[in-house]
């Protein structure tokens, strides 16, 4: 097996990247697989299989004056590469990589995007089944409210904010995260009374037994300094939609209005931001890398996962 093959191996398993803000997630994605191609074919083509040919050549000890006619000639067995397996016949051997996508980012939102290549297509889909949570960054804007809840969108309200504390906002995501915890005890599948939620709670372990809405399991305030406002958020199902008009409603109820300025998300699942590969570590070497640090990881939490699903199950 040539190097390239080996190294394509290497590739089969989990990795991320850090998505920019202004890019689209597939664009990301095609830029990764693009480097991986081109990393694998400079490692070189296996060499080239061999086959046995019979060429005409002259008897040892016969002159060429003496040769005469064709009874004097002999046929020589030589080994010759197959020339269907030169790389300026057949061409590079990697042409397509299979590099999935995991929970997509738009393009105003950046942070942690996991991708997988080979395998780790179907480990996607076993990490989409355990339901892993997501932690973002929100960046808020008190005073203004636009079409589409963004610092960037059409502007259809400018309010006061002067009233607002940081008291007053902490109230507000206390009512959220508490509303939002007995949705996740719902939708769980375990009694609200038992010993087993409080524990699973306490731990951080409750899951939700199918696909729900989406679910805001901690939020809190990092830093106030109005206009501008800071959220770090751990939630469920979400997409960075939801988040912005969660940022928008949030300014509603303390009687203003608010628009979100930035989207980052920091965790998916056994994924942190730590791990997300720069633009500049899109190489084969990296992900190559990368998916060995994380293979131990990515193992341990989904066999977590499906023990952690089997009793709700039951």
């Amino acid at each position: 097996m040539g190097s390239a093959a080996r190294a394509y191996r290497s590739l089969q398993g989990l990795f991320a990247v850090y998505k920019p803000p202004g890019v689209h997630w597939k664009l990301v994605r095609d830029t990764v697989e693009t480097s991986l191609i081109r990393d694998l074919n400079s490692l070189g083509s296996p060499a080239p299989r061999q086959t046995i040919r019979f060429l005409p050549g002259r008897c040892e000890g016969t002159d060429r004056s003496e040769l005469t006619d064709r009874s004097e000639l002999t046929l020589t067995a030589a080994r010759l590469p197959v020339l269907a397996d030169h790389p300026l016949v057949k061409g590079p051997e990697f042409h397509r990589l299979k590099v999935g996508a995991g929970h997509r980012l738009d393009v105003r939102s950046s942070g942690v995007f996991v991708l997988g290549v080979g395998h780790g297509n179907k480990l996607l889909t076993d990490m989409y089944s355990c339901h892993l949570p997501k932690e973002y960054t929100l960046q808020g804007l008190f005073g203004k409210a636009t079409d589409d809840f963004s610092d960037s969108g059409r502007l259809i309200e400018k309010t006061t904010f002067d009233h607002i504390s940081r008291d007053k906002l902490e109230k507000i995501l206390a009512v959220i995260q508490g509303t939002n915890q007995k949705a996740l005890l719902a939708f769980s599948g375990v009694d609200l009374k038992s010993q087993e939620a409080y524990e699973l709670a306490v731990k951080g372990l409750l899951r939700p037994l199918q696909k729900t809405p989406p679910i805001i399991t901690g939020v809190r305030c990092v830093r106030f300094a109005p206009p501008e406002f800071t959220l770090e958020i751990q939630c469920l199902n979400e997409t960075p939609q939801y988040l912005r008009k969660l940022i928008h409603e949030i300014g509603l109820e303390l009687r203003s209005a608010a628009v979100c300025s930035h989207v980052r998300r920091t965790r998916d699942g056994f994924f942190t931001l730590p791990d997300a590969l720069l633009r500049s570590h899109w190489d084969l070497r990296s992900v190559g890398e990368a998916v060995r640090q994380a293979g131990p990881r990515v193992r341990a939490a989904l066999s977590l996962g499906e023990a952690e699903a089997e009793p709700g199950q039951g």
